[in-house]
């Protein structure tokens, strides 16, 4: 009998619903967008009810569309945007204020204060990550500070927190349980990477009582069941749960030290497998736990780009230079070369390696001469120099020489941008031909759970055709490429 996985992709802009069969194959998606809220500049923050919601419709949707029975579904796993954090009534199970997303820099000035207690350095030691408002832990923080009641509720046990897989888990249970997996507790800036438990000093830090934390599992771990009425009393497992880049590197059977992905979203992660042991980065990189599955732990470097796709969504929506995304890539291939033009879209600051939260974007090399086409294609090339920016760095950490970079993600399917991924990168860069990578990772982690399939060599077996680009121009083109890349960087910065 044919059995499935339901995978839920829950994103920074819309949940998808998606069903893989037991040969690892795409049967069908349901999606819904939500609301983006921006409250003021530089502050960004989703409806948590509403993600919750989605979720239900979209799963609803899916079953209803494709006439399966639930008892055929193995499991529910679970890929989402992660540092996105909720806070909410123990008693009520409603969120006492939006969800704070990742890309939110509200909580800088809280960042600043502990930065100048002089505690970078024991953060970054005890996470693995660089002290920034980009991480869950100072957004928990500015919550329990400016929502009334909320610090005194906290100190009486009455407040949980969470990243969206843990609050989605906890609606699914009908708040039966409270809990992360490692890959997105890793991601909270209150986990310690080498303990692979909270941090009580760093909590401290934070002002986050312990009480409000979920319980970290494993990513194969069976949550729980799904009791909710909405959908119908399924009582499916829930397993299968990591971040969506985690979840895009398993997707991608990175499986070995040293494989690399690159996931263009939103943003972009940019993410290699260190293997068992962790080790912190001295030039901006950060170190994370990959997932824990089958009883071992993988570790990952990782380099955060705050606005890739976003930024086609801005020449889109916001300069309407464009009709939609999927047109960038014969407006770009429109004209020989970028024109002298670059874009530096730090609208929400840059991420790694500059971790710049007060920079700004740029537009520089501006002529007479300059057409629509020369920004669009600034615009595509600049995720590809901000890769990049990463790559080069995680090589020399890693002592691990450049290998093909398997890349997946929206603008993954923009053949312009690819081959310019590729010329700047000077490798192969290949396209998996599953679109929904991540939805595809934290499914194969849910079909090793429930016995679906029996290994890693199982799973490699079911990857299916790739698109590989190679580079095609000369190195004398790519020095000066990038090199007019970095003056434009260096342009953007705060401190400039």
């Amino acid at each position: 009998m044919r059995r499935y996985i339901l995978s839920i992709d829950q994103g920074t802009s819309g949940t998808k619903a998606l069903l893989f069969d037991d040969e690892g194959r795409f049967v069908h998606r349901c999606n819904a967008e939500h609301r983006q809220y921006y409250p003021e500049l530089g502050w960004v923050e989703h409806d948590a009810l509403e993600i919750y919601n989605d979720t239900v419709t979209t799963i609803n949707a899916l079953i209803a569309e494709t006439g399966i029975n639930p008892a055929k579904i193995n499991a529910v796993s679970i890929a989402n945007q992660r540092e996105t954090v909720v806070v909410w009534d123990k008693a009520t199970g409603e969120p006492i204020h939006n969800a704070i997303v990742w890309q939110c820099n509200r909580s800088l000035d809280i960042c600043d204060r502990i930065s100048k207690m002089g505690y970078d350095e024991v953060i970054h030691s005890k996470t693995g990550l660089i002290l920034s408002p980009y991480y869950s832990a100072s957004k928990i923080a500015w919550i329990l500070e400016n929502v009334p009641g909320a610090r005194e509720k906290a100190s009486h046990g009455d407040l949980l927190f969470g990243t969206i897989d843990s609050w989605l888990i906890y609606k699914f249970t009908c708040g039966k349980v409270h809990a992360t997996d490692f890959s997105n507790a890793s991601r909270t800036q209150l986990m310690n990477i080498d303990d692979l438990s909270w941090d009580e000093e760093v909590m401290s830090l934070f002002d986050i009582p312990k009480s409000m934390a979920p319980d970290i599992c494993a990513s194969d771990h069976i949550f729980g069941r799904m009791e909710v009425s909405e959908l119908a009393n399924y009582h499916i497992p829930i397993t299968g749960v990591l971040g969506d880049s985690h979840a895009a590197l398993f997707g991608q059977n990175c499986f070995s030290r040293g494989m690399a992905k690159v996931t263009y979203g939103t943003g972009s992660s940019i993410m290699m497998n260190i293997g068992e042991k962790s080790y912190l980065s001295k030039k901006g990189l950060v170190t994370s736990v990959g997932w824990r599955v089958g009883g071992e732990t993988v570790y990952v470097a990782e380099g955060n780009i705050n606005c890739s796709a976003a930024t086609i969504k801005w020449i889109v929506d916001d300069l309407e230079l464009l009709p939609d995304a999927n047109s960038s890539e014969e407006v770009a291939s429109s004209v020989p070369d970028n024109g002298g033009v670059y874009l530096v879209p730090a609208f929400v600051g840059l991420g790694t390696p500059y971790w710049d939260s007060e920079a700004t974007a740029l537009i520089t090399g501006i002529t007479r001469g300059t057409k629509k086409a020369h920004i669009v294609r600034a615009a595509l090339e600049s995720m590809a120099y901000q890769v990049k920016d990463i790559l080069d760095i995680m090589t020399i950490e890693a002592y691990v020489p450049l290998g093909d970079i398997r890349v997946d993600g929206g603008p993954s399917r923009n053949n312009f941008f690819i081959q310019f991924q590729s010329d700047l990168l000077n490798t192969k860069v290949i396209v998996n031909q599953v679109e929904e990578i991540c939805a595809l990772g934290s499914a194969y982690i849910a079909g090793l759970s429930t016995k679906l399939w029996k290994d890693y060599n199982e799973l490699i077996a079911l990857r299916t055709n790739d698109t590989t680009f190679t580079p095609k121009i000369d190195d004398s083109s790519r020095e000066s490429l990038y090199s007019n890349w970095k003056k434009a960087i260096s342009r953007t910065l705060a401190k400039f």
